[in-house]
């Protein structure tokens, strides 16, 4: 184990600093500041090496946390990376955008801050792809397979990794211009810069891994035709039809979705020109929905020069407190400070927004709101609290209810469940033989890790699907649960 006292003598949690607002917010970096390895020593030394870690089963990869903390604590940050990319493809992924449910399951977060996980594992890969010990790993041998990935997320692309190492022939179809999905064009690079994508790009193609950019399958192939092609298909498109307002004003210029406005944004940082670009420079900004997506839009309207940004989320501030009926090792709902947060702007809870506000010309100015109040168990307006809010921009960041079926019905008779998702057996197989769902396409609107698990999980049910039996491990399967974060939570 690590250090054997570590955890009585080390009881608090250090982090990395955070960049100063003033700085980080007239650029596009990472918030955080680089590192201290004797922090991060300290840290990995409290971890306690548990007869039964339930950060194991906090974690759906299953990631082997105490043994790379022992590593870290060593300093052996070669072997580190190599028990840690034995369950996880992409911790550099994880490691700066996973809400980390590890941590909640922590045995030492029983009765002190848990161990500082997240931060121990982005130090490892970020160690091993500074020292060149990422390496490509292509198959020894080709099976003469073929299969399609749709969707160049984090499941698909940790399905494809997977399979071009067990020597099928992978081909990853993406209809963004660039491969990455969210990764690329959801996230905003203060989170996550675009580097870390393109690193892990550049070993997967020297893998054998195929990436076709600027395809959108069911249009310009069509669902039978890639069936037809390909021996197995795995559909990764993620849960991408927004949650919509269906208010009175609704349809008024400047009231958007979310993504419109991230994808924008993050192709203008990666160089691009957006024409007529949705942007919140010199505007009153408000941002409907106090999730991860909502964080992402305040960030990046405080960097594009926002005059204000106001925050609204219709259910009660979360305590600052892990709540009595989510014990340990549960995954507790807590108030929490993002990076965006922490640069400015306002957050008001128990608002229900009830109408956009439009000028002559048709543009919205402002939104009427009003308390939450609970009514039959439903959150209505409380009606006599109405008031106005300046806005000339806002951003609908509400979630997602399901992936675009349209094509995948038409095209393949894909069933789909009562919630919208793609229908899946125990194996991940659609309804459609040889076409199997990975990530929130199936899912449900997740996390990140739970996309790479299953990327993981179908990639070994396609492998046995095409081959009879696998070598692939399969840590998740569809119905797995995380401890306390139900499927589509998060």
């Amino acid at each position: 184990m690590a250090d054997p006292k570590g955890f009585l003598k080390v009881t608090e949690r250090e982090l990395p600093a955070r960049r100063p607002v003033p700085v980080r917010i007239l650029d596009w970096k990472e918030v955080y500041e680089p590192g201290d390895s004797a922090v991060l020593k300290r840290q990995a030394g409290r971890c306690m090496d548990c007869g039964v870690p339930f950060c194991h089963q906090g974690c759906p990869l299953g990631n082997l946390i105490p043994e790379w903390n022992d590593l870290t604590w060593r300093g052996e940050g070669r072997t580190a990376i190599d028990r840690l990319h034995a369950t996880n493809n992409f911790p550099e992924f994880t490691g700066r955008l996973c809400p980390a449910p590890c941590e909640s399951a922590c045995v030492l977060g029983i009765n002190q801050p848990a161990v500082t996980i997240k931060q121990i594992e982005v130090s490892i890969i970020d160690q091993a792809f500074g020292n060149g010990w990422v390496e490509a790993r292509p198959p020894a041998r080709l099976t003469g397979k073929t299969v399609a990935v749709v969707g160049s997320g984090p499941a698909g692309l940790a399905a494809a990794q997977q399979l071009t190492r067990a020597g099928h022939t992978v081909a990853v179809y993406e209809r963004d211009d660039r491969i990455g999905g969210l990764l690329r064009y959801g996230i905003p690079d203060f989170k996550m810069e675009k580097k870390h994508v393109e690193a892990r790009l550049r070993q997967m193609e020297n893998e054998g891994t195929r990436f076709r950019a600027g395809v959108e399958i069911g249009k310009d192939i069509s669902w039978s035709d890639l069936r037809a092609r390909y021996d197995a298909v795995v559909v990764a498109t993620g849960s991408t039809v927004p949650r919509d307002l269906p208010i009175p004003g609704r349809d008024l210029a400047g009231v958007h979705y979310a993504m419109e406005y991230l994808v924008e944004g993050n192709k203008v940082v990666a160089g691009d020109t957006v024409p007529n670009q949705i942007t919140a420079d010199g505007k009153h900004v408000v941002v409907i929905g106090g999730g991860d997506t909502g964080a992402d839009c305040i960030g990046t309207a405080h960097r594009q020069g926002a005059l204000s940004v106001t925050n609204l989320a219709i259910g009660k501030r979360p305590g600052d407190d892990r709540p009595d009926h989510q014990p340990w090792p549960m995954m507790p709902t807590v108030f929490e400070v993002s990076s965006a947060h922490e640069e400015g702007g306002e957050r008001q809870y128990l608002a229900s927004t009830v109408e956009f506000v439009g000028n002559a010309a048709g543009e919205v100015r402002a939104l009427v709101v009003a308390d939450t109040e609970f009514v039959d168990g439903r959150r209505v307006p409380k009606k006599g609290t109405e008031r106005e809010i300046p806005a000339d921009l806002v951003l609908i960041a509400m979630g997602f209810t399901g992936p675009e079926r349209d094509a995948l019905e038409t095209q393949l008779s894909t069933q789909f469940t009562s919630r919208g998702n793609v229908e899946r057996d125990a194996s991940f197989q659609a309804s459609t033989p040889g076409v199997f769902v990975a990530g929130d396409a199936g899912r449900g609107q997740s996390l990140i890790v739970w996309a790479i698990a299953e990327g993981r999980s179908v990639a070994a049910e396609v492998d046995a699907f095409l081959m009879g039996e696998t070598a692939l491990p399969a840590p998740v399967r569809p119905t797995d649960v995380a401890i306390g974060l139900p499927p589509g939570v998060g």
